[in-house]
């Protein structure tokens, strides 16, 4: 027996109640009688009785719904009926019935256990939305008749759109819930909004304000068949003061300047749900940048305590606890909680910008906003609520969100939702409802100072007229003096001067647990100094602020990142959207592999219009980057993986901005038929070793008959095209953008270094480097590889670097080459102190035994044994070199082991050197010696002395 057809364990007043509902059915009509007389659909009437008295008066008054459900239980939907001019004096009545049969439906499915809360808030939307596009095309006809229309330039009438608010626009409407609407139109390109085509115009101000008064009357007048839905429309702008339907421009600059917190949550969920849904999808898009925010707007929480008070005080004067809605632990908090995550990040990310609770919780979680394990209890408390709001509701069809007191009601609905009495359904209410007041109160929790700086709090508040420099000696500052200064600078600055009120309270909230990290520091001075740098660019944006006072671990993380790393610390002051990166889980977290980091690059927005695509291309790097260097400076990856990924991100940027570049040359002067272009990275980005900061090696090659024109009205041949999308390409990434720019290119690598052309065709390129190469062009090309471009050119270019490096050579011609051209570089370039210097610094890259040794070693190993060793032309980074010169017996296992150990040492050295903001030079100690020796070591004993004499 399933759960319809087992009999309602119910007290005899319960059951008197069912009794007495049964037998008006009975009385109703023949169907209802044939319906009773079968033992299966009367005990499912009976469920449906205990719990709805609307629906068994509906049954009563529509015999055939009765007749259909008993037929078929799982009783799929019915068609709306049609509404039109033949049948005009019957509209409100079959707008009605139609609502009244279809929520009985929706009912019996409920009761008898067809669907689960989340089917029915979405039948109860989908109803909603039938009657509001089913009634507003009807009245569009007669409007039309009678007033005419406004056209487009496309000769298509412009329609009223609908938006749906609240619950309706995240489809989870409940069950007898009114419907929150806003009307717009979108009169652009309209010959004249002044009036309509029609025997009797109007202008488009009063022609859609009718239009939706008539809506909305013919939608919730009561009349003898009751109403179809009630329908509010105080969330326009201006509430009920306000024109009743707004163009779209009127719209935007209203909540341009006018706009409210209240209204960004009210519209989070906007959706258009009845007229031009196209069009509404459009405005809505336009509307985003009022609702989110482009940095992580933790200002929205402000908003939220502001409404939770108001809303607190509601509950308190009008002794709402019982209110499930409103009251504590009720459906809004949860409601709040998710959207004010989704509004303090969906800004940043799109992902979390959903209109349905559930998914939005979800996509919270995918973000690792929420704890899985939180979410999962938020969510089973949003549908316990959800139901028992549907079940009161279900009763007599009222709009109610209260607990009943009528002990007879409470007993009903108890029963119906399988609870074997009132109290047991009490209990878990009231454990769902302290579920739910945790995570809220969690989210509004007071802020939270580090510890408290009392001392000075008072200093500070005290500037700059008073206020005494031993509060800053007391607290950790060796040069108090000096930082009093500072700070009385900054009190008296005009940024300062400027803030709004709220914003000065935040910085005085701020500023004294900035000023006691920073005392606590290694450096208190340096840590000041970098902290007021980064004060001085966010006073004017309050969000950063506010995302400081209300997240204390933000907080504390600044003062240790800008403490520790003179780059991070300049980034920070410099890009503010960084101090995001302080809270996001992602920070902490795995750090995006290969795919992912060249995904991220490629999905930024913007399409082909270079100023947008730059500027968040600019930001994801800068914030990919900074998750990089937190990952390396927390210890989190070593600096093998720091420096890859750091490539493998600039690759991804290159192949974007080759795009962008494509596109620009291609709108210019048409595309070259058949042809084929790649970008090479040469060096670090060759090899896969990009420091933070580093520049770009880049080389270009094209596949084409130079002399072919491109297919444009001005058209170009083949090798002034593609010079010219090199040029872009170059040119795109320095662009300076608001985020910074992408990246210094150095394109002296290619054939002929600084006196050839910028791009190359693969034949010349392949001739060049058989016929007129140096060796050391030839070592270089152990570490190139393709980075963006055509996958076939990519192909023939490995197939020409394979014939290169393979080529036979002589030995000792070939060592001599090397030694030659490392010993110039290092006269040249090496930064290392002299040997007789009583402190000692060592140049990490250009010193002897460093890593240009390491590369020049293991590039000679390949050009010496790559024709009788093939797979040592696969690698590109030193690490994997080295691997294939020990699996192919040309380097023995100890000496390789040396060798990573070395390579490790020396690039950890070099990486916190350049997140320091220091040459990478460091003091010469035994771990460095070490690795030093075994680069020596390996290099003599391939007939590779690089050293002028032993230091």
């Amino acid at each position: 027996m399933n759960s319809s057809e087992a009999p309602l364990p119910v007290s005899d007043t319960v059951a008197m109640s069912v009794e007495r509902a049964l037998q008006r059915l009975h009385a109703s009509s023949p169907e209802a009688q044939a319906a009773l007389a079968d033992a299966t659909v009367r005990m499912r009437l009976s469920k449906l009785a205990c719990a709805s008295d609307f629906a068994i008066a509906t049954l009563c008054r529509q015999p055939t719904l009765l007749a259909r459900l008993a037929a078929d239980a799982q009783a799929p939907a019915s068609a709306m009926p049609a509404l039109d001019a033949e049948n005009r004096g019957e509209w409100e009545s079959l707008l009605r019935r139609h609502r009244a049969a279809e929520s009985t439906r929706l009912i019996w499915r409920d009761v008898l256990g067809f669907d689960d809360v989340d089917a029915t808030l979405a039948g109860t939307t989908r109803l909603a939305e039938d009657c509001l596009q089913a009634a507003l095309a009807a009245l569009e006809a007669e409007f039309a008749g009678r007033h005419g229309v406004f056209r487009g330039d496309d000769g298509q009438p412009r329609r009223l759109i609908v938006f749906g608010l609240g619950k309706l626009g995240g489809g989870e409407l409940n069950f007898s819930s009114d419907v929150d609407l806003v009307y717009g139109y979108d009169l652009d390109g309209v010959v004249d909004p002044l009036a309509s085509d029609g025997a009797r115009p109007l202008a488009a101000e009063a022609y859609f304000a009718r239009l939706g008064q008539q809506l909305a009357r013919l939608i919730d007048e009561v009349t003898a068949d009751g109403f179809c839905h009630r329908v509010d429309l105080r969330l326009r702008p201006y509430g009920g003061a306000g024109r009743v339907a707004w163009s779209f421009t009127a719209m935007e600059q209203y909540f341009q300047h006018e706009g409210r917190d209240w209204e960004r949550y009210a519209w989070q969920k906007a959706r258009p749900v009845a007229g031009d849904i196209e069009a509404g999808e459009r405005f809505l898009v336009a509307l985003r940048p009022f609702i989110y925010r482009r940095y992580l707007d933790f200002g929205a929480l402000d908003g939220l305590r502001t409404m939770k008070a108001a809303i607190a005080a509601e509950v308190a004067r009008k002794d709402m606890a019982d209110d499930i809605k409103r009251g504590p632990g009720g459906i809004r908090e949860i409601e709040f909680l998710i959207q004010s995550l989704q509004l303090i990040r969906g800004g940043r990310e799109p992902e979390l910008r959903g209109r349905a609770l559930l998914p939005s919780l979800q996509a919270l979680v995918d973000a690792r906003q929420v704890e899985p394990d939180a979410a999962v209890t938020l969510a089973a408390a949003y549908r316990f609520l959800r139901r028992l709001e549907n079940r009161l509701q279900m009763l007599g069809d009222a709009q109610v969100h209260a607990l009943p007191g009528d002990p007879v009601a409470r007993e009903r609905i108890a029963i119906a939702l399988d609870f074997p009495d009132w109290h047991a359904l009490r209990v878990e209410l009231e454990r769902q409802r302290a579920i739910v007041s945790v995570e809220f109160g969690a989210l509004l929790a007071p802020r939270r100072a580090v510890s408290s700086p009392g001392a000075l709090a008072l200093y500070w508040h005290a500037l700059p007229d008073a206020g005494s420099t031993d509060i800053l000696a007391d607290a950790g500052f060796d040069e108090a003096g000096e930082a009093d200064t500072l700070l009385r600078d900054l009190a008296r600055s005009p940024a300062v001067s400027g803030l709004s009120d709220r914003a000065r309270a935040r910085l005085d909230r701020v500023l004294p647990a900035l000023l006691q990290g920073a005392a606590r520091a290694g450096h208190p001075m340096l840590a000041l100094r970098r902290l007021l740098a980064l004060l001085h660019n966010i006073l004017r944006r309050s969000a950063y602020l506010a995302l400081l006072d209300e997240q204390p671990a933000a907080l504390a993380r600044l003062v240790e990142v800008v403490s520790q790393s003179a780059l991070l610390a300049e980034r920070l002051a410099r890009y503010p959207l960084l101090l995001d990166e302080l809270l996001d889980a992602r920070v902490s977290g795995p750090l995006p592999d290969r795919c992912e980091l060249k995904e991220a690059c490629a999905a930024v927005p913007g399409g082909d219009d270079a100023e947008i695509v730059l500027q968040a291309l600019n930001e994801v790097r800068q914030t990919l980057g900074f998750r990089i260097a937190m990952a390396f400076r927390d210890s989190r990856q070593d600096a093998g993986d720091s420096a890859r990924q750091l490539a493998w991100l600039a690759d991804g940027v290159v192949a974007r901005v080759l795009e962008l570049a494509w596109h620009e040359v291609a709108s210019a002067h048409g595309e070259v038929p058949a042809a084929r272009f790649v970008v090479l990275g040469y060096g670090s980005l060759g090899g896969e070793e990009l420091g933070f900061g580093s520049d770009l090696d880049l080389v270009f090659l094209y596949d084409a008959d130079p002399m072919t024109p491109s297919s444009g009205v001005r058209p170009l041949e083949a090798s002034r095209w593609f010079a010219r999308l090199a040029q872009k390409i170059v040119a795109l990434l320095g662009v300076v953008t608001a985020a910074g720019r992408l990246y210094e290119v150095d394109v002296r690598l290619r054939p002929d270094g600084a006196k050839g052309l910028l791009v190359s065709s693969l034949a010349s390129y392949s001739d060049y480097q058989r016929e007129r190469a140096w060796t050391w062009e030839h070592q270089a090309l152990v570490r190139a590889r393709v980075v963006a471009g055509d996958d076939g050119l990519g192909g023939d270019f490995e197939r020409v670097r394979g014939e290169i490096l393979a080529r036979p050579r002589d030995p000792a011609a070939l060592s001599a080459d090397v030694l030659h051209m490392r010993r110039r570089m290092r006269a040249e370039l090496d930064r290392s102190d002299a040997a007789t210097s009583d402190f000692r610094m060592f140049d990490l890259k250009q010193g002897e035994g460093g890593l240009v040794d390491l590369e020049f070693l293991l590039q000679a190993l390949v050009l010496r044994h790559g024709l009788q060793h093939p797979a040592l032309l696969a690698p590109r980074h030193t690490p994997g070199l080295i691997d294939a010169a020990c699996r192919e017996g040309v380097l023995d296992a100890d000496t390789a082991t040396s060798l990573h150990a070395a390579h490790a040492h020396l690039l950890e050295a070099g990486l916190s050197c350049t997140l320091d903001r220091r040459a990478r030079r460091i003091p010469r100690d035994e771990a460095l010696d070490r690795a030093r020796e075994a680069i020596r070591r390996a290099a003599r004993s391939q007939g590779l002395d690089f050293g002028f004499a032993s230091d």
